[in-house]
């Protein structure tokens, strides 16, 4: 079973939001394993790099403004390549609300973008936690994502 992490700077304040996580942690427990890894905001990107690099495993992908644009069937590509490729494990980045230090984009694999606009740190932990579903829905041919 593939384990996905996602390394995130800061943690959930706002219930609403950790509830919409865990609804889509549960749906994805039937395909994959997901663990959220908070880490802890610094005073610079550069000080968070440290913590980040330190919990990245398998396949990496870092989330930020200037990476590939993706589709969700273009993320289902990327779980089920990363996978065939010999990677159990994956991690998605998601930097804090300054940012995400170059040293972090340098060392993954894939840097990946959900458009142009910025999206609260929060929100895009929650909007990735989705997408992941999605993602696993179109790799298992369920009609969630149409």
């Amino acid at each position: 079973m593939l384990k996905i992490n996602i390394v995130a700077v800061g943690n959930i304040k706002e219930k609403f939001f950790r509830d919409a996580i865990v609804e889509y942690q549960k749906r994805i427990s039937r395909f994959a394993k997901l663990e959220i890894i908070e880490i802890k905001e610094k005073d610079s990107i550069e000080e968070e790099a440290i913590d980040i690099i330190l919990k990245l495993k398998g396949y990496k992908v870092a989330l930020c403004v200037e990476g590939k644009l993706v589709s969700s069937e273009d993320i289902a590509k990327i779980l089920n390549t990363a996978a065939v490729n010999g990677n159990s494990e994956m991690c998605f980045v998601i930097g804090s609300s300054t940012g995400l230090s170059d040293k972090v984009k340098q060392i993954c694999d894939l840097k990946m973008s959900f458009g142009l606009v910025t999206y609260p740190h929060q929100l895009m932990r929650v909007i990735l936690t989705e997408q992941v579903y999605r993602a696993l829905t179109i790799l298992n041919n369920i009609t969630y994502h149409k």
